[in-house]
Order: C-alpha cells, then sequence, then structure tokens
C-alpha cells in the first residue's frame, strides 16, 4: 500500500511539475525522489547531506553529470526495485559495482531491459573505472566471483568500452524501456 501511495505521489508531483513549473530542477525535488532523477537541463540530481542549525540534512543538487538522452525524468519505484538501488544513496558512487547482489540486479533483465536511466548511470560510473559494463555483466553470469576480481585490478587492466559497443547496449536498453510521460 505505501509503495501505490508513493508512486501516487510521483504521478501528482509530476504532474505538479509538468503544469506550473514546466520543467525539473534538482534543487526543488524532495530528498525521497532526487537520486535518479534528471532536471529538465539534461543534469543528474544527487542527495547530499548539509549540516543547518547543528543537525543534518538532505538536500538535493544539481550535479554536473549530464544525461545525454533524457531529461525531466524521475525514476520509478518499479527501476529501483528491479536495479537495486537506493533512493536515499548520497552523491553518485561506482562503490556498489564491487557488490555481486547488486551487479546481479543491474544486469538482470528486469533491470538492464527496462531501466535506461539507472543503466546509463552506471554504464557511465563503470567506464570511468574502465570498464565495459556489459563485459561485467557477462563475466557476472558466468562467475560472480571472478567479475569482482576483474573489476577490482581493472585500473588498465581491462579494455575500456569500445564507442560503437557502448552504443548498441546504451541503445538496447533505451529501446527496450518505454519512454516516461514527461520525456515527451
Amino acid at each position: 500500500m505505501a509503495s501505490f501511495r508513493f508512486t501516487f505521489f510521483l504521478f501528482l508531483y509530476s504532474l505538479f511539475l509538468r503544469a506550473s513549473l514546466a520543467e525539473i530542477v534538482c534543487e526543488d525535488l524532495p530528498h525521497d525522489v532526487c537520486a535518479f532523477s534528471i532536471s529538465s537541463s539534461r543534469k543528474r540530481c544527487l542527495l547530499e547531506t548539509a549540516m543547518e542549525k547543528g543537525k543534518v540534512e538532505y538536500q538535493c543538487r544539481t550535479s554536473e553529470v549530464v544525461v545525454e538522452r533524457m531529461a525531466e525524468h524521475i525514476e520509478s519505484d518499479e527501476c529501483v526495485r528491479a536495479c537495486g538501488v537506493d533512493r536515499n544513496a548520497i552523491g553518485i558512487s561506482s562503490d556498489s559495482l564491487l557488490e555481486p547482489q547488486f551487479t546481479n540486479k543491474l544486469c538482470a533483465p528486469a533491470c538492464s531491459h527496462n531501466c535506461p536511466n539507472i543503466v546509463d548511470l552506471f554504464f557511465n560510473l563503470a567506464a570511468g573505472e574502465g570498464v565495459f559494463l556489459p563485459d561485467l555483466c557477462e563475466a557476472q553470469r558466468r562467475n560472480p566471483r571472478r567479475s569482482m576480481a576483474e573489476f577490482m585490478s581493472s585500473s588498465g587492466a581491462a579494455s575500456g568500452p569500445v564507442p560503437m559497443e557502448a552504443e548498441l547496449f546504451a541503445a538496447d536498453a533505451l529501446a527496450s524501456a518505454p519512454a516516461p510521460d514527461f520525456l515527451e
């Protein structure tokens, strides 16, 4: 029931944003929908903590990370669950790629074929570590322990993404997922 309420809240919130503001500004988002959202300016939103009046407060901020193919997107609860991400994650990090349970969910068809926003984020985070996400997913399917060892030793040992293959993987994820209403 709580999930339905949250989804309903997101639906109403997105209608309100589209009707009244006509744009998503990260700093205006509540902290519980900040992570994995994309602003109207195509920049990723990220959750940060700050001290205010001696108390730790969550704040949604606009990062400098630009998303090429999406704008005005608040990630769905279905994708958050399918991909195993946490809306309360602070900042953006590749650390979760070291966790076999997370990588298993990220590479599963429920996430990789239906959640292009999350796939794009972790594709780029993996590339920043010198790892090609489709290769990591394949290694995860074949031998989960070895894939983590390869990821951990990837600083130069693993080949970086090949642009054409990267485009095909990202295009597959984008083509497989229905476009959210607020992208149109």
